[in-house]
């Protein structure tokens, strides 16, 4: 099967209150999610990765709930091949009245097997 590669606009949205970050392409509906850690990893009803949902963001990130609210700047990249995914996220924010860019790098490998596919979303 032929890698499928989706390039898209994204969507974030912080809920303040359970402090849970998500960023996700937009139009892509999950079906599927998988819990690793502090993350869970959406997939559509195909199996492609659409998403991620950070737990307990602030402090993971150390930032202020507030600076999670508007993240103007960011894009997120997902690689699956063989059932392992590589997922990196890059954001910048404004905090401490300086604008400061946070990365996470997350790799796993499914115990299912999913398709091999690529995701770019951005936004900024």
């Amino acid at each position: 099967m032929e890698k499928q590669i989706l390039k898209t606009k994204g969507r974030m949205d912080y809920d303040d209150k359970y402090d849970i970050l998500l960023f996700k392409a937009a139009g892509r509906s999950y079906n599927i999610s998988t819990e690793i850690d502090n993350f869970v990893i959406d997939r559509d009803h195909e199996n492609y990765v659409t998403g991620i949902q950070i737990f307990d963001a602030a402090e993971f990130f150390h930032l202020p709930k507030k600076a999670l609210l508007k993240i103007p700047r960011w894009e997120l990249k997902t690689t699956v091949n063989e059932g392992r995914l590589e997922l990196r996220l890059m954001f910048k924010v404004k905090a401490k009245q300086k604008v400061m860019e946070k990365n996470l790098i997350l790799s796993h490998t499914f115990s299912k097997p999913i398709p091999d596919s690529e995701l770019v979303c951005e936004v900024g």
